[in-house]
């Protein structure tokens, strides 16, 4: 029997890396995300899949995984290591400064979820208990798809994270609560939930006092062995003693994963901790989200479908509608208002959890907390899709916001400079632009730049160059100049030839990656193009002469003759339609090409 589970644990093994290094890949070629290619895995493999012909088909259960209960530990250490990394990439200030975002949005969108849901079941005629632990249950969304789909870095993923992170903490009281609340319990739960907090608070102390001091001398030992593996160990170390800590207690084990790595993102050590953890979290996040596939039944929802698509439906329109409305209210713009709500609208792997413990508490029936899986696993399925339509739907309503307060500043014909692009490299040439009192109008497609660049007090409107349009409306040609610094080398050619076939004479400065990528652009007609690698070169090797001794006056005179020949002979390299000098590194001289 032993050795027929080890070869059963191996197949699933097989199952999961197989998925994980080969159809995950397949799903990539097509543009597919990771995400909801694990999720239909989990579907074709499970036991509701091919699973359930392994009595017709024994081979089959080479290929497939019968018994998902086996998996739930990994699909758990997937969750808790993808907190341990939102950890590694916060810090105790910038958590702090998030409290009111926190407590505040996240408390009044629990909540409010919660009541609206619940609300609507108990006029269906669920009972008042049951409806409000189901409100409860379905409020909560997924911390492990959301923050996979959008980071933290963005205004969408920052708001996403302070309501994900009042989830994740109000977990362990909603499961209190429910018990309070089951037949022929005698008021225990509120005493439960003050000693669970009191030891909570004590362990997460314990934590942040031990692990200040304890951390960097462990890691320090680590790093001397200069062996990965046991930087490795040190490091998974760290992360399931927090998870077992706070776990013990009562708490959810993300949590001390989560302070985990916000101790570890203090150390010196942060960034080889993340690098070497972040194999683990991917694939262990891809069992969760096979182990989510698993429990959706293909026969049930087509028996059940419209019933399902009326809750999927409705939950998602509530939460939303909660969710975006809060943040409005809060200060946040419209379009990232809308792209959050929809984000945030499924239902959550705590969800299950959440229904185990009301259908324990006697709250709600098996059948109906059955039902409300099958919700919760459409729901995480869909929501990679959501993702890409609040994204869409943001776009499309920052543009018209957009509209009204472009009309003023793109109608004008005041000769004035064009900046297409406004990252790093758009945004210094407006300085200097404004430096020098020139006008200038910015373009750029990321609304959460443009509104950045418009409280700085930068002439920027939005928009997607590549849509004709928008040149139109750009005037062209009253234009002084055109300047190209976006990092996207196909549209700045298309851009490139097509201004050109229209305006022969309008200066075009383009940024390039390379040498290479220069010369492309000269052929296309630009005026001038400046390679990053090139730019940096000569600074470099400003530096390094001036260093050394050389005197200054040589040393720039120098510089700029190198730059003037490179520039000849990368324009001379264009109109040949030819760079064999540029792929050797051999650069010719101003007589050769002349002579050519």
């Amino acid at each position: 029997m032993a050795g027929e589970l080890h070869i059963k644990d191996l197949s699933d093994a097989i199952v999961i890396l197989g998925a994980a290094g080969l159809v995950i890949p397949a799903f990539a070629r097509f543009k597919i995300t990771p995400i909801i290619g694990f999720i239909l895995i989990g579907v074709a493999v499970g036991p509701a899949g091919l699973g359930s012909l392994v009595g017709r088909f024994p081979w089959l259960e080479w290929v497939t995984i019968t018994e998902p209960e086996a998996m739930e530990p990994f699909a758990e250490f997937g969750i808790i290591l993808l907190l341990f990394s939102i950890g590694l990439e916060l810090s105790f200030p910038r958590l702090w400064a998030m409290r009111k975002l926190v407590f505040g949005v996240g408390a009044a969108q629990l909540l409010g979820s919660a009541v609206l849901i619940g609300g609507v079941l108990y006029l269906m005629g669920q009972n008042g208990p049951g409806a409000m632990g189901l409100g409860l249950a379905l409020a909560l969304s997924s911390t492990a798809l959301v923050l996979k789909i959008t980071g933290i870095t963005s205004p969408v993923g920052k708001a996403s994270l302070a309501i994900l992170l009042f989830q994740d903490v109000a977990i362990v009281p909603i499961i209190f609560l429910l018990g309070a609340f089951a037949p022929n319990t005698a008021g225990a739960g509120l005493g439960a939930i003050i000693d669970t907090l009191w030891m909570g608070a004590l362990v997460i102390a314990g934590m942040m006092i031990l692990g200040r001091y304890l951390l960097p001398h462990v890691f320090s030992q680590a790093a001397r062995t200069k062996s990965p593996e046991v930087f490795l160990a040190a490091s998974l170390l760290v992360v399931i003693a927090s998870a077992l800590a706070t776990g013990f207690v009562g708490l959810s084990p993300i949590v001390g994963a989560l302070i985990a790595g916000l101790l570890i993102a203090e150390t010196d050590y942060h960034g080889e901790v993340e690098a070497i953890t972040a194999p683990f979290k991917g694939l262990a996040l891809g069992v969760f989200l096979i182990t989510v596939g698993m429990q959706v039944d293909l026969r049930v929802i087509a028996a059940n479908w419209q019933s399902l698509a009326v809750a999927v439906v409705g939950v998602i329109m509530i939460k939303a509608l909660v969710t975006g409305v809060l943040l409005r209210v809060s200060g946040a713009r419209r379009g990232m208002a809308a792209e959050t709500g929809l984000l945030m609208s499924s239902p959550s792997e705590t969800t299950l959890i959440v229904l185990a413990a009301a259908t324990t508490a006697q709250l709600i029936q098996p059948e109906t907390a059955a039902f409300w899986q099958i919700v919760t696993a459409i729901g995480l399925t869909i929501t990679p899709i959501l993702a890409r339509v609040g994204h869409d739907a943001s776009r499309r309503i920052e543009m018209r916001a957009s509209d009204s307060q472009a009309d003023q500043i793109v109608e004008s014909t005041e000769p004035r400079t064009v900046i297409i692009g406004f990252g790093r490299v758009g945004k210094l040439i407006a300085d200097m632009l404004r430096a020098h009192d020139r006008a200038f109008i910015a373009v750029e497609s990321d609304i959460d730049v443009v509104a950045e660049g418009r409280r700085q007090g930068y002439t920027i409107i939005y928009g997607d160059v590549s849509r004709p349009e928008i040149l139109d409306r750009l005037h062209l040609g009253h234009a002084q100049a055109l300047v190209l610094t976006m990092d996207a080398p196909v549209l700045m050619a298309s851009l490139t030839k097509k201004v050109r076939a229209w305006l022969p004479d309008l200066p075009i400065i383009a940024r390039a990656r390379d040498t290479q990528h220069a010369a492309q652009l000269y052929r296309l007609g630009v005026t001038d193009a400046v390679p990053e690698t090139l730019e940096s070169s000569l600074q470099l090797s400003e530096s390094v002469l001036g260093n050394i001794g050389v005197a200054a006056g040589p040393v720039i005179v120098s510089i700029h003759e190198k730059r003037d020949e490179v520039r000849h002979w990368l324009k001379v390299a264009g109109e040949l339609d030819e760079m064999p000098s540029l792929k050797s590194g051999v650069m010719p001289s101003k007589a050769t090409t002349a002579q050519t």
